[in-house]
Formats: C-alpha cells, sequence, structure tokens
C-alpha cells in the first residue's frame, strides 16, 4: 500500500467525492431539486462519506479510525438506499441510479479494503514521518 500523508491521497476518499459531486448534480436538477428533504438527506449522508473519513484519518489511533471508516461505509449506504426512492418517485432515471450506486458500491468497498487494512496494521498508532516541529522546548 502506498503511503498516504493526506486524507486526500485515500482513494475511498476520493471516490467519495465522485458520490457526493453525483448527490449534488442530481439533487438539482427538475423535481428532485424541489424535494428539500430527500435532496436534503442525500447530500449530507454522501458528504458524510467524505467528512468520516477525514476526520478518522486525524483520529490519532488505528482503532478510531476504523470506528469512522464504518461510519463513512454506513453513510454509503444510506445513498444508496435514498437513490431507490429518488427512482421511484422518478426523479432520476435507471441509468443515473446504476451510476451512483455503484459509485457507492465502490466506495464501500475501498472502505473495507483500508479497514481490513489497519485491522492487520502492527502500529495500533498513526505516526508521523520527519514532523515540520519538534516537541522538545526551545533552548533559552
Amino acid at each position: 500500500m502506498a503511503t498516504i500523508k493526506r486524507f486526500e491521497d485515500i482513494r475511498g476518499w476520493q471516490s467519495a467525492r465522485d458520490l457526493t459531486n453525483l448527490s449534488y448534480k442530481m439533487t438539482s436538477k427538475g423535481d428532485f431539486s424541489k424535494d428539500f428533504g430527500l435532496k436534503d438527506q442525500i447530500r449530507r449522508a454522501a458528504s458524510s462519506v467524505m467528512s468520516n473519513i477525514a476526520e478518522g484519518f486525524d483520529a490519532g489511533s488505528d482503532a478510531e479510525f476504523i470506528r469512522s471508516l464504518g461510519y463513512a461505509r454506513r453513510s454509503a449506504s444510506e445513498v444508496q438506499s435514498q437513490l431507490y426512492t429518488a427512482l421511484d418517485q422518478k426523479y432520476i432515471s435507471q441509468e443515473l441510479f446504476d451510476t451512483s450506486y455503484k459509485k457507492a458500491e465502490i466506495t464501500k468497498k475501498q472502505i473495507n479494503g483500508l479497514i481490513g487494512y489497519l485491522k492487520k496494521s502492527k502500529t495500533k498508532t498513526i505516526r508521523e514521518t520527519n514532523p515540520p516541529y519538534t516537541l522538545d522546548p526551545p533552548d533559552q
């Protein structure tokens, strides 16, 4: 696995960003844009995937990161569930449903892969390599 230095390097976060952009685009058109409850819910769930990955990355321990990744995965499932409502209400086409659902599925698989990696990790904490600062007090 490549070294991850920022949460933006995480493939699951990148896919979650794509999912969020898809959610915003699909909810800004037609009748979907007028269903404020569903529009808000699907946007918040998609954004939650990104946010939980980013938050977990800075949690300080693998256990906390895994917990946040679990929240992210569940939010992606929430998006998938809401896509059914949007499809049933004819807010989106079957093609857009399939594209969005698959993006959420890919995101969940990437999150699962990272969870599996972290569970096998021996460090149990996230460590910085070559931090640009020191914890030692300055000489006086």
